[in-house]
């Protein structure tokens, strides 16, 4: 790993911070992100942050760091995680691990998801204890591990048994937001104000078994097919939610004309589908804004190659919709794979229904400030992120870390993937736009 010289100038090289981040292997699993952390908090304590240690596990550890305010608006939060998937059968042009700078980007497994945000935010903070910045209120650096595997030896851990923390935070900054994507000639940054609730389940059909030489007509199995056939075939019914129609209707009016009014339908329930369906890929993306879904993963029927199982289940990644329960997926899903399959909920993480937008307006200004072009819009998420946990606490997260990309950067196909990239530019503007939130999050 590269040492940063100088650290204590090293806000002013969050592309190099991030190179430094990328050069450790926090692969998850195993994650082993001990190395990186202590990492961090050498740089903070150098810097003179008071820095605290709190781990499950000594290899798994998460770092929170403190810098005081002048008590005239709530703490803020800046959270963000180190462990990182696997490249395990991915073809890469530069080693992934190398942090290589090439072609005005930074390559490296990371560098989007999120060790490019985690070095934003630690520029930011660095920046703000070095230049003595007078910050509104409290602001909290949380580094955490374990995210990509669910976040039980991170975020999780922090919330359950260190909520203390956390008192009186009303604002977080995590991921996934900031980046810019394009449509038709217009620039938009989506701030992530809300995200889907995890809802797995398991489905299970039962049908005759026996002996694999004396085949059975519509068994299990050919029950299992027609409930995967159903699913393929129908979508679950259109949910318009707030934050969706906030979404749609700004993207409708900035763009305007015939695709603006095109956009628009999507919040017209009798008109969704159809949209969608004319938008091809790009309706892919929309959606699962608009529905509860949920995607058949995994399959567990006999486990002998010569035994007709009696009974046959697949689990399903459910997502719900902000302001939907468990109840509501399951009543939807009976009604495209009929009363006779039996559905259960294995895991449920709840969200809150609607955001708190108290900080929208705020980082709506920094983005217009910095690119006078770009068009802050709010977003809700069809995955997850750490920011489940902490809404527990009654914290809102906000999906921020700026990065204006080019147009033919396509950022969720390079997230996770071969080649993870992200141009250096963007690290720095990120870093300024954190910083510039620091100045005035109290307002």
């Amino acid at each position: 790993m590269e040492s940063t010289s100088n650290t204590s100038s090293v806000y002013q090289r969050p592309a190099e911070l991030l190179r430094c981040l990328i050069q450790f292997d926090t692969t998850n699993p195993p994650g082993n992100e001990a190395e990186c952390i202590t990492f961090i908090n050498g740089l903070l304590t150098e810097a003179g942050v008071e820095t605290t240690i709190l781990a499950q596990t000594p290899e798994r550890p998460n770092l929170i760091a403190r810098l005081p305010g002048q008590g005239c608006a709530s703490p803020l939060l800046l959270y963000g995680h180190v462990d990182v998937v696997t490249t395990e059968n991915q073809q890469w042009q530069h080693p992934p691990f190398e942090g290589k700078v090439m072609g005005g980007f930074v390559w490296g497994r990371g560098a989007l998801d999120m060790k490019g945000g985690v070095a934003m935010m630690l520029a930011a903070f660095l920046r703000a204890k070095t230049e003595d910045l007078k910050l509104p209120g409290d602001v909290i650096l949380a580094i955490v591990s374990d995210e990509e595997a669910g976040g039980d030896l991170g975020s999780k851990y922090l919330v359950e048994n260190h909520a203390d923390l956390f008192d009186g935070i009303r604002y977080a900054i995590g991921e996934f937001g900031g980046f810019t994507f394009y449509v038709g000639k217009r620039r938009f940054y989506p701030i992530m104000i809300a995200e889907k609730q995890i809802c797995l389940m398991k489905a299970t059909v039962r049908g005759p078994g026996g002996h694999g030489s004396l085949p059975v007509r519509g068994g299990a199995m050919a029950k299992l097919s027609q409930l995967l056939q159903r699913l393929d075939r129908r979508r679950l019914p259109v949910h318009v939610t707030p934050v969706a129609r906030l979404f749609f209707k700004a993207m409708a009016s900035a763009i305007g004309g015939l695709t603006g009014l095109i956009l628009g339908q999507l919040t017209n329930p009798a008109l969704t589908n159809s949209v969608l369906d004319i938008l091809g890929e790009r309706g892919r993306i929309f959606d699962p804004l608009l529905h509860n879904t949920a995607s058949a993963t995994i399959l567990r029927g006999s486990d002998k190659v010569n035994v007709i199982p009696s009974e046959v289940s697949v689990e399903l990644d459910g997502r719900l919709l902000p302001g939907y329960r468990p109840d509501d997926m399951i009543a939807e899903l009976h009604q495209i794979v009929g009363d006779d399959i039996e559905i259960e909920v294995v895991h449920h993480d709840p969200g809150p229904a609607e955001p708190d937008m108290g900080l929208f307006d705020t980082l709506s200004d920094i983005l217009r400030e910095a690119d006078p072009d770009g068009i802050p819009v709010p977003l809700l998420l069809s995955g997850c992120t750490d920011g489940r946990f902490f809404s527990q606490l009654g914290i809102q997260t906000y999906g921020f870390l700026p990065m204006p990309l080019p147009e033919d950067f396509n950022f969720t196909q390079t997230i996770h993937a071969a080649d993870e990239r992200i141009p250096v530019e963007s690290v720095g503007f990120g870093a300024k736009a954190i910083y510039e939130l620091l100045q005035r999050f109290g307002g």
